[in-house]
């Protein structure tokens, strides 16, 4: 039983009595019912409970009826009935005193009715109460049942789940970001207490109980379901309805594109940016939307990150979320605020494209890869487009970045992030045929190749090296993992071996197509 005081006195034949004292107590919630039949019966009452007598163990002692009522109230009982007309004609005013002063509700009973008639009264009122909560609950449980099932949703997931719950809805994702809020909080307050454990629990916010579940996935938290402003009187069962509301969201936050831990201003420019990149929205208006809804990423210099994985179907999918949200947590990429949206191409990100050099953006990617761990063969890339002025500069960025996954993906390129700085002269001469590539990287290597196939391969690693590190013998030597001397001896007997000044730049040029070639061609 779960009524209140105030409840229980509009039920017959309890509507009968009369609350003489202690009405600001009537909202004590009232669980279960106990009748006096013995001296000490205040040691067995529990929270809750409300007790009826006919006052003949106190009739005699004011003392004993005062000291019973302080430890009922102490003990958290929920009301005191006395039934008049057999040992008290009417309850003595000191006790009504005594109870208004507690605020502990003191309830006359009328003679006519037996301490049975009032107790039936309420257990048949609670069970038609339970019984009807039943019945709503096994609606909403089917309505949740027909949305989950429904191939096309016309409306959001979270504004579904609350509506038909019937409670204010707040999620929070892992991070402790509030991504969707139909509630009177503030986020301050709904935050209070982050970071949270990962289990069931009732918690207040302001004058109000809350109800908050996390979203899981396996063993993983995704974030938090909160349903504010909640009946503390709610039944197991109508909790589990919050639960079940849980593993749906739960469900669809890990399937489809869409991403709902996305603040609402990003999910709604990711579906913009979607359709600009297919060519159902001019890159004008794109700009326009984004400020409409403050995101100025666009107005100042930008560039794109593309990154793919060689999974396929839904692992391709469950590993494209992994690496957004490795790209969010990253405090290095955190800071600069990047959107991420994931498309048939793979995961497509804008950053700023003046915060830092190609080349230290490209490190904290490599960073996230190596912080990560992928299924065998799934590894990922991520090409990374020149910076870009204007928001016009969009369709020539994403061009950029499918060229460079492209070259990644075809196995000419070393690394699995690259900027396009790195590919754009690549990119150019791949426009030479093939046979013409073979030809002039055999005619520039023809007096190391006729040598011993060992030291061709030792000899063209040091090479590579040294072009690598910008003819730094220290920095060669100490890649190769050999001795200053050593590295010295070999790029000085290279300069005779293929007929080079290493000091020209020509020279250098020439031998830095050879190895472009070579790896173009596959031949490394």
């Amino acid at each position: 039983m779960h009524l209140t005081v105030e409840e229980a006195l509009s039920i017959y034949p309890l509507s009968e009595a009369k609350l003489i004292a202690g009405s600001k107590g009537k909202h004590r919630i009232v669980k279960s019912i106990n009748v006096m039949d013995a001296p000490d019966i205040s040691d067995w009452i529990k929270e809750g409970e409300m007790l009826l007598t006919t006052a003949y163990l106190i009739k005699d002692n004011m003392e004993e009826a005062s000291a019973l009522l302080q430890t009922l109230n102490r003990r958290g009982s929920s009301a005191l009935g006395i039934k008049l007309g057999r040992f008290w004609d009417e309850v003595p005013e000191q006790l009504v005193a005594e109870a208004e002063s507690l605020n502990f509700p003191l309830i006359q009973l009328p003679f006519e009715f037996t301490f049975s008639d009032q107790m039936n009264g309420l257990f048949r009122a609670e069970l038609s109460r339970s019984t009807h909560v039943l019945q709503n609950i096994m609606e909403k449980q089917k309505k949740l049942m027909q949305f989950a099932l429904r191939p096309v949703r016309s409306r959001p997931l979270f504004d579904s789940v609350s509506e038909v719950i019937g409670h204010s809805l707040v999620v929070v994702s892992a991070r402790g970001d509030v991504i969707y809020n139909n509630s009177e909080y503030h986020p301050s307050q709904l935050l209070e207490g982050w970071p949270w454990q990962k289990r069931n629990q009732r918690f207040r916010v302001g004058d109000h109980v809350s109800y908050r579940t996390p979203l899981l996935q396996g063993e993983k938290c995704s974030g938090y379901l909160l349903f504010c402003a909640i009946d503390p009187l709610l039944l197991p069962m109508e909790e589990s309805l919050f639960v079940q509301g849980a593993e749906l969201i739960s469900y669809h936050i890990h399937s489809g594109y869409e991403d709902y831990f996305e603040q609402a201003e990003h999910r709604e420019f990711s579906g913009l940016l979607r359709r600009c990149l297919s060519g159902n929205l001019s890159y004008t208006d794109l700009a326009k939307a984004a400020l409409d809804l403050e995101i100025e990423l666009l107005q100042s210099p930008f560039c794109l990150l593309l990154t793919d994985t060689a999974a396929t179907g839904e692992e391709r999918q469950g590993e494209l979320l992994r690496l957004k949200e490795e790209y969010l947590e990253h405090p290095g990429l955190r800071e600069v605020k990047g959107i991420h949206v994931i498309i048939d191409q793979g995961l497509l990100s804008i950053y700023p494209g003046d915060r830092q050099r190609p080349e230290q953006f490209r490190d904290l990617i490599q960073v996230c890869f190596d912080n990560m761990k992928f299924d065998k063969g799934y590894y990922p890339r991520a090409a990374i487009s020149s910076c870009k002025a204007k928001p016009e500069g969009l369709k020539e960025a994403f061009a950029e970045v499918k060229d460079c996954m492209g070259m990644l993906q075809g196995g000419g390129v070393k690394g699995n992030v690259v900027h396009y700085r790195q590919l754009e002269l690549n990119l150019l001469l791949g426009q030479i045929p093939a046979e013409v590539m073979e030809k002039y990287w055999n005619g520039s290597l023809r007096g190391l190749l006729s040598r011993e196939p060992e030291y061709v391969r030792e000899m063209l690693r040091t090479l590579e090296v040294y072009l690598e590190n910008d003819g730094h013998v220290n920095e060669t030597a100490k890649k190769l993992f050999i001795h200053r001397n050593t590295a010295t001896y070999r790029i000085e007997k290279l300069s005779e071996l293929l007929d080079v000044d290493f000091k020209k730049i020509n020279d250098l040029m020439r031998l830095k197509l050879v190895f472009m070639f070579r790896r173009m061609l596959g031949r490394d």
